[in-house]
């Protein structure tokens, strides 16, 4: 299996931005998806989390303003960013896990700045 991230750029704060993961191989509805980002000097940390089954989890500090979504037909992953703030200002990451198995997309930068 392998995780095409991309989408991200550059965006003015208050500003949207949407978020895509392209998978290859495997059974894609059959993973557990997620977002993750990391910002400079900082560890990486989870965003929005998709099951196989379509429930979802954000950190607090994106609810209201991201959404995770899946595609299975397209086996594409999904977030939509609306409301950013400079503090979103990371390498957004996402990721698949079956079972043990977990693995990682390449990143893709998301700058919120004026």
């Amino acid at each position: 299996v392998q995780l095409q991230a991309s989408g991200g750029g550059l965006v003015q704060p208050g500003g949207s931005l949407r978020l895509s993961c392209a998978a290859s191989g495997g059974v894609f509805s059959t993973y557990n998806m997620g977002w993750y980002r990391q910002a400079p000097g900082k560890q990486r940390e989870l965003v929005a989390e998709i099951t196989s089954r379509g429930n979802t989890n954000y950190v607090d500090s994106v609810k209201g303003r991201f959404a995770i979504s899946r595609d299975n037909a397209r086996r594409t992953l999904y977030l939509q960013m609306n409301s950013l703030k400079p503090e979103d200002t990371a390498v957004y990451y996402c990721k698949a896990q079956y079972l043990q198995y977990i693995i990682w997309g390449q990143g893709t930068q998301v700058t919120v700045s004026s």
